[in-house]
């Protein structure tokens, strides 16, 4: 006898993410939570729809800023507490041939609407900017750490949160039924992140994680009241407290802070910020990346009910609403998976794909 609709592995925020589809749909499930993926719970939890790097539009931005929007304003409301907040990003403009490129990239249609013309003067004198700042629309954060804290206890109270290690060898998978201890589901998600590694349904899919660190400071003469982005960004959490990432390693596969990325987003942050403060914490976690910078989204080849939900990479909290809403779409009323996102598109690379 079935006794859930769906079985959810990870708790961060893509298992997260559908889990609340499956609760606004009347869908039962238990999610299995070990915290041995820390990339959610540390997350810098930015969204912007640029990449301010090289000043380009990230995928898909406006159904992802749509969907993201619209996913917080509801869960926000059921949990009764405050998890987005919208702020201004200004980028740190550091010569003249940037600001032509900003001009150039502002004329493009797909940034337009992001991207606003003319230049701001900086006001902050703890802010050196002397080519001026660029500002950017619909950014903001979300506080990933008081979502999941709020979240997994919400699913405690009523009992459908498994706080162990998932048993990759005690799941048996039939045609119509998945079988996990005294569980029988019509379906699994698999959500581990960086975990994939170790899962025997889809490890060989070319996820790879790449480490990132970031900072928080106590700064009581800075008085921020935006998003800066420089080599690093920076932003305001409120009692003169600030976070401030990220680094990107991809050797690192450990959770562990390291001095040299303390030590590289200090004088990032000193390149920029005239200011004193303190870090008052330094934080690890190894982001899931993908090759093609495309998430992990479908259907295992071999077995229908055995699923996966992952690769958001570093857009987390912008790309976990609409990839748990995809996936949830295409399960349940039969909407086809955007080929840039499903996992058919890795098919090839493979004699016996994704083979448990």
């Amino acid at each position: 006898m079935i006794t859930h609709d769906y079985i959810i592995v990870g708790g961060g925020l893509a298992g997260l993410a559908f889990a609340q589809y499956c609760r606004k749909n009347n869908r039962t499930f238990l999610l299995f939570e070990d915290a041995s993926q820390k990339a959610s719970l540390i997350a810098g939890g930015l969204y912007n729809p640029v990449v301010l790097k090289r000043f380009t539009s990230i995928w898909d931005a406006q159904n992802q800023l749509q969907n993201a929007h619209k996913f917080y304003q509801v869960l926000s409301a059921d949990l009764q507490c405050t998890l987005d907040y919208p702020l201004p990003l200004y980028r740190v403009l550091h010569s003249v041939e940037e600001q032509n490129n900003w001009f150039t990239a502002a004329d493009k249609p797909t940034l337009s609407p992001y991207l606003t013309t003319p230049l701001v003067q900086n006001t902050y004198p703890s802010i050196e900017a002397p080519f001026q700042l660029g500002s950017v629309n619909n950014c903001g954060y979300v506080d990933t750490k008081n979502l999941l804290q709020q979240f997994h206890h919400l699913l405690e109270k009523k009992e459908i949160l498994i706080r162990e290690s998932f048993n990759y060898g005690d799941i048996s998978v039939e045609d119509t039924i998945v079988t996990y201890h005294e569980i029988k589901a019509k379906h699994i998600v698999f959500a581990e992140g960086f975990g994939l590694s170790q899962n025997p349904f889809f490890h060989t899919l070319p996820l790879d994680g790449t480490k990132g660190e970031l900072l928080v400071i106590h700064a009581p003469e800075l008085k921020l009241k935006a998003i800066y982005k420089s080599g690093v960004f920076i932003f305001p959490l409120g009692n003169d407290l600030y976070k401030v990432g990220a680094t990107y390693d991809w050797q690192d596969k450990t959770d562990r802070p390291t001095p040299a990325a303390r030590e590289e987003l200090v004088q990032g942050l000193k390149s920029f910020m005239k200011s004193d403060f303190e870090v008052v914490a330094h934080y690890a976690g190894v982001r899931p990346t993908v090759k093609d910078r495309r998430p992990l989204v479908g259907t295992h080849p071999l077995h229908s009910n055995v699923h996966i939900l992952n690769g958001m990479g570093t857009r987390g909290v912008l790309l976990a609403p609409a990839m748990a809403k995809a996936l949830f779409e295409s399960l349940e009323w039969g909407i086809p998976l955007d080929p840039h996102v499903d996992i058919q598109r890795f098919k090839h690379f493979y004699a016996n794909p994704y083979r448990n």
